[in-house]
């Protein structure tokens, strides 16, 4: 087992109430699960994320933590949060990775998969 080993896996779901298919708007949440499946501790420092529409247009988004949060977390250890996304087509995707650190300096990436974001609303 690798000391550093962060699991993450994404569910999105489209938020019907929140969108506006006549203006382009498409709102949909994602909740993600962070977890720790390594042999040491690391803490969530920032993240990246590449949100690409049906179109092919790209969104870079960057910060600190994840909802205000930097999660640390101890081996076997999870943490789990949902945010939104808001695209100018019924369809898209979204994957990147949050920078980590683990409490002995080490810093590293968590590699988050590529998940999908659809629309119940397809034209």
């Amino acid at each position: 087992m690798s000391d550093y080993l962060i699991a993450i896996s994404a569910q999105s779901q489209y938020q019907p109430d929140q969108s506006s298919p006549e203006e382009q708007r498409y709102v949909f949440a994602y909740t993600i699960t962070i977890e720790n499946r390594g042999t040491r501790s690391a803490r969530l420092l920032d993240r990246y994320w590449l949100i690409t529409d049906a179109n092919g247009r790209v969104q870079e988004v960057r910060g600190q933590g994840v909802v205000g949060e930097q999660p640390h977390l101890r081996p076997g250890e999870a943490f789990r949060y949902t945010s939104g996304a808001v695209l100018s087509t019924p369809l898209g995707s979204m994957r990147g990775y949050y920078g980590m650190i683990g409490d002995d300096g080490t810093r590293f990436e968590a590699s988050i998969p590529v998940f999908s974001l659809i629309s119940t609303r397809l034209h």
